[in-house]
């Protein structure tokens, strides 16, 4: 009895490029990506991954075990997608830390920062709670499938051994960081036009009441309205952000 293996070399390589895109991906998502989850959760689940997209789209890689080149290249191509999925990702995240920012900015908190577990570097805290509390909604949301169900579909988009659209690239990446800009912006809306009125009734106060300590009266002030305002908000600004998630990830999925 032979058993023919002539095909494992190629079954091989084409586990290594699924592997590459599926890697390159998950060590930039939000969640799975930060600095703080050991690299061999990372791996595991990109196996995982891998081996659950490896069988629908076997088909689709051309393997030429002739050369080493065209696998380094198409390898190469497979990191580049990845990135782009996990950025994207990543990036509409992002949006939280910006309303978070704006948000204790208005309230005069904007000095206090702290560790951003999700990023590895200094955030303010109200930003980093909004991030914290964005990743869990999306986990019990289920929303995360839909960043599963983009790598599948990315195979429509970005088809193995074609060239990567740079063009179409730049323009995700731009629609992305303004998209993410300006759904910060909405979400810290409330906040903005709470510190516009403070302020100006904090000035015409001071001109009222010259001999009165404004800023030791409206500081404290200040951060306690805006905390009930933060309060009565927050269900309604998270709501927000996971639909906004869920359209920047129906858009990576091609329509049938």
């Amino acid at each position: 009895m032979r058993i023919d293996i002539s095909l494992l070399p190629a079954l091989a390589a084409a586990f290594m490029l699924v592997f590459a895109r599926v890697a390159a991906m998950v060590m930039v998502l939000p969640a799975l990506g930060q600095s703080n989850i050991p690299v061999r959760i990372k791996i595991a689940i990109a196996v995982l991954l891998t081996l659950i997209i490896l069988p629908l789209h076997r088909t689709a890689y051309t393997i030429d075990m002739s050369s080493m080149t065209p696998l380094v290249v198409s390898m190469l191509h497979e990191i580049i997608i990845g990135v782009v999925l996990g950025a994207t990702a990543q990036v509409a995240m992002s949006a939280l830390q910006v309303a978070g920012s704006v948000i204790a900015q208005q309230l005069g908190l904007g000095f206090v920062t702290a560790v951003d577990p999700t990023q590895g570097q200094q955030g303010v805290v109200i930003g980093n709670f909004l991030t914290m509390l964005g990743v869990t909604l999306l986990f019990a949301t289920d929303s995360h499938h839909l960043i599963i169900a983009a790598l599948n579909d990315s195979y429509t988009i970005f088809s193995p051994g074609d060239l990567v659209p740079s063009g179409d690239v730049a323009e995700l990446a731009t629609r992305a960081f303004a998209a993410a800009f300006k759904i910060g912006m909405q979400l810290s809306a409330p906040f903005l036009v709470f510190g516009l009125v403070f302020n100006i009734g904090l000035g015409v106060l001071a001109r009222l009441m010259p001999q009165m300590q404004v800023y030791f009266v409206g500081v404290p002030l200040s951060i306690l309205t805006g905390f009930l305002i933060f309060a009565a908000v927050l269900a309604a600004m998270m709501g927000t952000f996971l639909d906004y998630f869920v359209s920047v990830m129906h858009d990576l999925i091609p329509l049938n």
